[in-house]
């Protein structure tokens, strides 16, 4: 019998890569504040027209605002742990799902531990079960 189970990919800390995830976590945060001023510029342009609470506008496309901010917040934060990551150390990088053959007799706990995929440079270096 087959069956779905988790399998963590972690990427080893090299200086590729942490340029990679820098450039990644900037292009992030610069994305999320083009999206700020947008809204700015689409909230003129609501609050501009008739017939509309500009109370009601203004509550609205702050919240937006905010919740864009606090990414921000989130991206520099980010940005500040890169620094502090040595080269070499393993971060998580995402949870795959991987297909495991479950047979009688196989203990459950060796099917059922952390399995994980190890990266370097995109390249599988090795793979722990």
């Amino acid at each position: 019998m087959q069956m779905i189970r988790k399998v963590l990919v972690k990427q080893v800390v090299t200086e590729k890569s942490k340029e990679e995830l820098r450039k990644n976590f900037y292009d992030h945060k610069m994305r999320l504040e083009q999206e700020c001023q947008q809204l700015r510029f689409e909230q003129r342009k609501l609050e501009n027209k008739r017939n509309v609470s500009k109370q009601e506008i203004s509550e609205r496309f702050q919240q937006e605002i905010k919740n864009r901010k606090e990414k921000m917040k989130l991206a520099d934060f980010k940005l500040e742990q890169l620094d502090i990551l040595e080269i070499g150390s393993e971060i998580t990088e995402k949870e795959v799902d991987a297909l495991v053959e479950v047979n009688v007799g196989a203990h459950w706990d060796e099917i059922m531990g952390e399995a994980a995929i190890v990266i370097k440079d995109g390249v599988v270096v090795r793979i722990d079960q």
